[in-house]
C-alpha cells in the first residue's frame, strides 16, 4: 500500500474507532506517532497539510464530518524538527493497531514528568574580576541562546534585564509568544525567545484554570524562573532571600541569551508539549537546552525525551538534564541517554544553620531560611513529637492538614517527620493549630541530607539521626520532672563551610537502570540551597497562603544543578565555537573532581561516608579546567547508532531514535555496548560460574591542547583487579589529531550471593604535566539468580 494512502486509511481508522467511547479497560490517553519522515505525498506542501487533508476527506457526510472534527480535536501537536509526527488521542487498542501499519515507525504512550525541584559561581570560580578565564574568554556567553524547558519565566526580574547586551544574534529564528499577561515587548536583547505548550497537559486534564495558571509564557510557579536565571541571570546587587545570602546574584552565563519554552504545568509537564518545546527549539536556533524535568527510566524508543533530545544533539544542541531527586537509593537516576549530559547534585560552602537547643542543653544542628520574627531569646518552649499528640499516629506524626490537636499544639515547638506534603506546609499545619515553632525530622530514607526552606514560622530541618535523639529526649523528659523543652537558634548565613562541596542526599544515583555500560550521572554540580530569580506572584515557600513576596528565592534539587551545568556549556561552546555536544560534555568530564575542599573523596550527605562514582559520575565540575581539558573524547550520531545497535535495538527501534535507517552488523563485529567512545568506563560482569572475568574498551582522544604534546597514561585499577593500557603514551604533532588506545580489565570472580551485586572503581588518567585528562572506570560483578 501507498504511504499516502496508508496514512488517509489509518488517520481515517484513528477517527471511526474514536467515535465509540473507550472501556474503563482501554481508556483513552496521549500517544507519540513518529513516522517516516520521507514518506509524504509530494502534493502536499506540509505535513500538517497532509495529515489536515486526510481529515478533511471524511467529511463526505454529516456523521463523517461530527467524526471527523472529533479526531481533529484529539490531534494534539505535530512536529517536524526533532522528527516527523504528532500527539493525539487513542485507546491502547487503537495505538497498537496503528503500530502495526507500514510507514509508523513508533507509536509511544505519553508520561508526564515533573520538576527535580548566590553563591555558585564564585564557588566553581567563576569570578567577574578576572582578567583571564572561562567568562573573559567566552564574552559570558553573549553570542549564545539557551533554551530553558520548564514553567516559564518571569520577564520583569532584573536577572533578565538587557543593558548593554548587543543586537539580538542574526541567526535568531524564535519568536515571542504574547499570551495572558505576557505582551511581546516582556522580550529584550536577554530574554529574545518566549513560548508555551499546553495542549498535551489540557488533552489530558481539560481546559486549564486560568485563574491560577497563565496561558502564556508568564511562569505561575517559580522554577522556571530560577533555573533560567541560574543558567544565564545577569549580574543583581543587592539579591538575597529573606536577609540569607546576601551579595550578588549571578548566572552560569551572565551575558547568554535565553529563550523560555513553557512545558509545566499545575498537574506536570506532558511528553506531547515537551517534544513541541524541543521541536521549536531547533528550528528556533538554541545552542543549549537546558531540561530540569524527569520522569521513569523507559527504553531509548519510548523515550520522548531521549528521541527529542538526540534530534537536537544530531543538530549540534548542547543538551544538559537533571539526574532527577530520587536519591539516595541505588537505580534512581533519571535521563539517561549517553547523548545527553546528566548532572547530579552537591553542596557549595554555603549554608543556613538554625540549630536546636534542647532543655538537658543540647546543641542539634539543623538549617532554615525563616525570616520572620524569631523566638524570645534565651527562652525554652514546651517541645512534643506530633506522632504522640494527634488522633492518628500516622498522619499526625507527619503534620499533615487537619491532623494536629490544637489543645496539644498551642504554643508549643512541635517535631514533624518529612514526607507526603511539602516541608512548608507542614508549617502551616502546625501554625494553624497554634504552634510556636517546628522541627522537621528527616526519615531513615533521608538520611542526614538537609535542605533549608522559607518556614512560615520559627523552623528548622534535622537530620534522621538528629530526629531519634530529640524523640527520644522527648520521651524520657516527659516522664521525668522536667518536661520537654526546646528552642531553635537562627544563625543566619555560613560561609567557607568545610566539607564542601557533598554529594546531595536527594541527588539520584547510579548504576545507570537502561544502559549500565554508561555511567550515570555524568557530573554534579551545585544544586543546595541556590539563590537564583524569583516570581512575584509567587511566595518563597510557594504556599498559596503565604502573603510574602521575595525578588530572589532559596531551592535545592536537581534542579538547580541541571543549569549550571547548562550554563557552562554555552560557555565553553562560546569559547570553542567548533566543539560538538559530546566535546563539551568530555571537558566537564574529564576535568572534574572527586575530592571538598578538605582535600578528601566527597562526602555522601546521607550516611556521612565517602560517596562513590555511582553518586557522582566523573565527579564535580571544574569550569576553569574544562576550557583548557587537554583531549576529548568526541562523538558523532552514528556512533550513538552503533551504540544502539549493540545494546540490541532493533532496526525499527533506532530509526525511532536516531531517524536514521542501521545496518548492524558491522556495528556488532566492530565492538560491545562498552565500546561508545564515552569519557567513563563502566564494565559488568555477569560471573556464571567463570572464575576470570576480562574485557576491553577501545577509546579515541581528540588533541585540543598543545600543537605538539606526549601524553602518558596512570592507571589506578579497582581493588584487586588488573587494568593495562595500550599503548601508554600518546604523541600528538598537531591540534585536532586524533589517537587510539585499548583499555583491558581482567577480575578474579568473588563469593557473591545469588541475586547480589559488588562495584568497585579505579581511573585512568593522561597526563601531559599540564593537562589531567581523568576517566573513571566502574567494574560491575553480579552474581546471577
Amino acid at each position: 500500500m501507498a504511504f499516502s494512502s496508508f496514512l488517509f486509511f489509518c488517520l481515517s481508522f484513528l477517527v471511526f474507532t474514536g467515535s465509540v467511547s473507550s472501556t474503563a479497560s482501554d481508556p483513552i490517553r496521549t500517544f507519540i506517532v513518529h513516522v517516516q519522515h520521507d514518506a509524504k505525498p509530494s502534493i502536499f506542501p506540509t505535513h500538517e497539510n497532509w495529515y489536515e487533508s486526510a481529515l478533511r476527506s471524511l467529511s463526505a457526510d454529516t456523521q463523517s464530518l461530527e467524526i471527523g472534527e472529533a479526531a481533529a480535536n484529539r490531534i494534539i501537536h505535530t512536529y517536524s524538527n526533532v522528527f516527523h509526527g504528532f500527539s493525539v488521542k487513542l485507546s491502547t487498542l487503537d495505538a497498537q493497531k496503528l503500530e502495526d501499519f507500514n510507514g509508523v515507525l513508533g507509536v509511544i504512550p505519553e508520561q508526564v514528568r515533573h520538576v527535580q525541584t548566590t553563591r555558585s559561581p564564585e564557588f566553581l570560580g567563576l569570578s567577574s574580576a578576572d582578567s583571564a578565564g572561562l567568562l573573559k574568554e567566552s564574552d559570558y556567553g553573549s553570542d549564545l541562546v539557551i533554551g530553558v524547558i520548564d514553567t516559564g519565566i518571569w520577564p520583569e526580574r532584573k536577572s533578565f534585564h538587557d543593558r548593554d547586551l548587543g543586537p539580538v544574534p542574526a541567526k535568531w529564528k524564535g519568536e515571542c509568544v504574547a499570551g495572558r499577561d505576557f505582551p511581546v515587548t516582556s522580550c529584550n536583547r536577554k530574554l529574545i525567545g518566549a513560548r508555551y505548550f499546553s495542549s498535551g497537559y489540557e488533552a489530558t486534564n481539560g481546559k486549564m484554570n486560568e485563574t491560577k495558571e497563565f496561558r502564556s509564557p508568564r511562569d505561575s510557579d517559580g522554577h522556571g524562573t530560577h533555573t533560567a536565571s541560574i543558567a544565564a541571570g545577569r549580574y543583581v546587587f543587592p539579591a538575597s532571600t529573606l536577609g540569607y545570602a546576601r551579595g550578588v546574584a549571578a548566572g552560569m552565563a551572565p551575558k547568554a541569551r535565553l529563550a523560555a519554552y513553557k512545558v509545566c504545568w499545575s498537574s506536570g509537564c506532558y511528553d506531547a508539549d515537551i517534544l513541541a518545546a524541543f521541536d521549536a527549539a531547533v528550528a528556533d536556533g538554541v545552542h543549549v537546552i537546558s531540561l530540569s524535568v524527569g520522569g521513569v527510566v523507559v527504553p531509548y524508543n519510548l523515550d520522548a525525551i531521549a528521541i527529542a533530545a538526540f534530534a537536537a544533539t544530531d543538530a549540534g544542541i548542547f543538551v544538559s538534564a537533571s539526574a532527577g531527586n530520587g536519591g539516595p537509593g541505588g537505580l534512581t537516576v533519571t535521563n539517561v541517554a549517553p547523548w545527553v549530559t546528566n548532572v547530579g547534585a552537591g553542596t557549595i560552602d554555603r549554608d543556613f544553620p538554625a540549630d536546636v537547643k534542647l532543655g538537658n542543653g543540647k546543641i542539634i544542628p539543623g538549617v532554615s531560611i525563616y525570616g520572620g520574627p524569631a523566638l524570645t531569646p534565651h527562652r525554652l518552649y514546651p517541645l512534643i513529637y506530633a506522632g504522640s499528640e494527634g488522633s492518628d499516629g500516622y498522619s499526625s506524626s507527619l503534620c499533615l492538614e487537619g491532623s494536629l490537636n490544637p489543645n496539644y499544639v498551642q504554643g508549643k515547638i512541635v517535631l514533624c517527620d518529612r514526607g507526603v506534603n511539602s516541608r512548608a506546609a507542614k508549617g502551616l499545619v502546625v501554625k494553624k493549630a497554634g504552634g510556636m515553632g517546628m522541627i522537621i525530622s528527616n526519615g531513615v530514607f533521608d538520611g542526614e541530607g538537609l535542605v533549608a526552606d522559607s518556614h512560615v514560622l520559627p523552623a528548622t530541618a534535622v537530620g534522621a539521626s538528629a530526629g531519634d535523639e530529640i524523640r527520644k529526649y522527648i520521651s524520657v523528659a516527659s516522664k521525668s520532672k522536667s518536661p520537654p523543652t526546646a528552642t531553635i537558634l537562627f544563625r543566619g548565613t555560613l560561609l567557607n563551610v568545610r566539607p564542601a562541596p557533598v554529594v546531595a542526599s536527594f541527588s539520584a544515583r547510579g548504576p545507570n537502570p537502561e544502559s549500565p555500560e554508561i555511567l550515570k550521572p555524568d557530573v554534579i554540580a551545585p544544586g543546595v540551597n541556590i539563590l537564583a530569580a524569583w516570581p512575584d506572584g509567587v511566595a518563597p515557600s510557594g504556599l498559596p497562603w503565604d502573603t510574602r513576596r521575595t525578588e530572589f528565592n532559596i531551592l535545592s534539587g536537581t534542579s538547580m544543578a541541571c543549569p549550571h551545568v547548562s550554563g557552562l556549556g554555552a560557555l565553553l561552546k562560546a569559547a570553542h565555537p567548533g566543539w560538538s555536544p559530546a566535546a563539551i560534555r568530555s571537558a566537564l568530564m574529564t576535568t572534574a573532581y572527586t575530592v571538598d575542599n578538605r582535600g578528601q573523596i566527597m562526602m555522601d550527605e546521607s550516611t556521612r561516608n565517602s560517596s562513590t562514582v555511582m553518586d557522582f559520575g566523573a565527579g564535580h565540575v571544574h569550569p576553569q579546567k574544562a576550557m583548557d581539558p587537554g583531549l576529548i573524547y568526541d562523538l558523532t550520531s552514528y556512533d550513538y547508532v552503533d551504540f544502539l545497535c549493540n545494546s540490541n535495538y532493533t532496526t525499527k527501534n533506532i530509526q525511532v531514535v536516531t531517524r536514521k535507517y542501521s545496518d548492524c552488523s558491522k556495528a556488532k563485529r566492530a565492538g560491545h555496548v562498552g565500546n561508545l567512545n564515552y569519557p567513563s568506563l563502566s564494565a559488568v560482569f555477569q560471573q556464571y560460574g567463570t572464575h576470570k572475568l576480562s574485557t576491553h574498551f577501545i577509546r579515541t582522544v581528540t588533541n585540543v591542547g598543545d600543537p605538539n604534546s606526549v601524553y602518558h597514561v596512570i592507571v589506578k585499577p579497582p581493588r584487586g583487579m588488573v587494568v593495562t593500557v595500550e599503548p601508554e603514551k600518546l604523541t600528538f604533532r598537531r591540534v585536532g589529531q586524533k589517537l587510539n588506545f585499548l583499555v583491558r580489565v581482567q577480575a578474579e570472580a568473588l563469593k557473591l550471593s545469588p541475586g547480589s551485586s559488588i562495584v568497585k572503581s579505579g581511573s585512568i588518567v593522561w597526563s601531559d604535566g599540564k593537562h589531567e585528562v581523568r576517566s573513571p572506570i566502574v567494574v560491575t560483578m553480579q552474581e546471577p539468580l
